[in-house]
């Protein structure tokens, strides 16, 4: 049976295609609103308003995002039968449960139930939304598409992280709880405005496929193509537990930068994803333009770990200052050429006719990521200092050289999620 792509589906038009953008633009703000709040002031309530401490918040985390990870790909298996957009909704409103729980968590028991609600729903909102962009966007629109959610997801990101220091400059156990709730509410408005997408095209509808194209919760997991690439993107989004993780803890323990430099870094981040994501995503067009753009971002991103290990040896703390916001600038160039290249990728080897359960599997890179990231950085970079930094950038190239490469090369026969029917 001959490979499905992309363009076997016939394209959304461009005025519904228009109108669906523009919603999920809307709930992807509202969203990282409260994901930025949520990232900047949740750990330190867990430790001093919960009393947890510092590694019982980190087990709790990577088990709650591990979970994530194993639930994404069934969760979108799970939204390509009952709806994309009704599990949207009901993900969204799960992750307000999980933080309504997260602030009245009453230990370390009843703070892993909560972060384990949280993770598991956010990861599968994500992947869900990614597989409404499928199913809403012409093919040909997809990754710009992704890169204008990017910038508002940047945008809110830091929006939201500066409400979530209001906490900060309170402290009190009443500002964490407020804050909490409110990026509860937040996602009950994401709940709501998603609510608001226009229904899919009847050819687009899962729940109208007939039953012997309804693909089993293993179907992916034959796709080795794919999950070869999701595995090898997975390894590359440590570049996002490298700034949030790797860099704070960096900047204190081995640099003469003071403190406040982490703040100076996220801020030089989130713009710099602002004003490159789109202009980068233009690029992409095909395959190949993507092996090319994730190629050159595996590159740079090495670049950007040597010039980040080299602050270590500087005792001026200007100097160390002005190096490390020089990493970041070519780590966010790298950056925005990894995503870029790595949601064509996503897009065009998956079986269009399940988004869901494609996406979810492509996307679970993500939780991977924040599951096993911070473990994997914090041990290996900072026992091995500039070594480890090396290592990590050798990692980066070597992965995104071979993403490039399943990417073009990957004999077509090879890919069993061709085959969607199952006797």
């Amino acid at each position: 049976m001959e490979a499905t792509t992309a363009a076997d589906v016939p394209a959304a038009s461009s005025q519904f295609s228009d109108a669906a953008l523009r919603v999920l633009a809307r709930a992807q703000l509202v969203n990282s609103l409260g994901d930025g709040a949520f990232y900047v002031a949740s750990v330190l309530y867990f430790t001093l308003v919960v009393g947890l401490s510092p590694a019982q918040v980190g087990l709790g985390l990577s088990l709650a995002w591990g979970l994530g990870f194993a639930m994404s790909a069934p969760i979108g298996t799970v939204a390509d039968r009952v709806g994309l957009r009704r599990s949207a909704v009901t993900l969204a409103c799960l992750v307000a449960v999980g933080l309504v729980l997260l602030a009245f968590a009453p230990g370390w028991a009843g703070f892993l139930a909560a972060v384990c609600v949280y993770a598991a729903a956010q990861s599968g909102l994500a992947a869900v939304r990614q597989a409404l962009l499928v199913g809403m966007v012409d093919a040909r629109d997809r990754v710009n598409a992704r890169a204008r959610l990017q910038v508002l997801l940047n945008a809110g990101l830091g929006i939201g992280a500066a409400l979530g220091t209001t906490a900060l400059i309170f402290g009190t156990e009443a500002a964490f709880v407020s804050l909490l709730l409110a990026d509860a509410g937040l996602f009950v408005l994401t709940a709501y405005i998603l609510s608001r997408l226009p229904r899919l095209p009847r050819h687009s509808s899962p729940r109208r496929a007939p039953s012997a194209q309804r693909p089993r919760a293993s179907s992916v997991l034959r796709d080795t193509r794919y999950l070869t690439a999701t595995l090898l993107n997975a390894v590359l989004y440590l570049y996002m537990p490298l700034l949030s993780v790797l860099l704070p803890v960096w900047i204190s323990e081995s640099t003469a930068a003071p403190s406040w430099t982490i703040g100076l870094l996220f801020v030089t981040n989130t713009i710099g994803v602002v004003l490159l994501q789109r202009r980068v995503a233009r690029r992409v067009v095909s395959l190949r333009t993507a092996a090319r753009s994730v190629l050159v971002g595996g590159i740079l991103l090495a670049a950007a770990c040597a010039v980040l290990a080299s602050s270590s040896v500087l005792s001026s703390p200007q100097l160390a200052v002005l190096v490390l916001v020089a990493g970041v600038v070519v780590l966010v160039v790298g950056e925005t050429l990894i995503a870029s290249g790595s949601w064509e990728v996503g897009f065009a080897l998956a079986n269009p006719q399940h988004p869901g359960q494609w996406q979810g599997m492509y996307l679970s890179g993500i939780p991977l990521g924040r599951a096993v990231g911070p473990l994997l950085l914090l041990g290996w970079v900072l026992a091995n200092s500039t070594a480890g930094w090396l290592a990590l950038g050798t990692l980066f190239v070597v992965c995104a050289a071979a993403l490039a490469a399943v990417a073009t090369r990957w004999p077509r026969p090879g890919r069993a999620a061709a085959v969607t029917s199952h006797p």
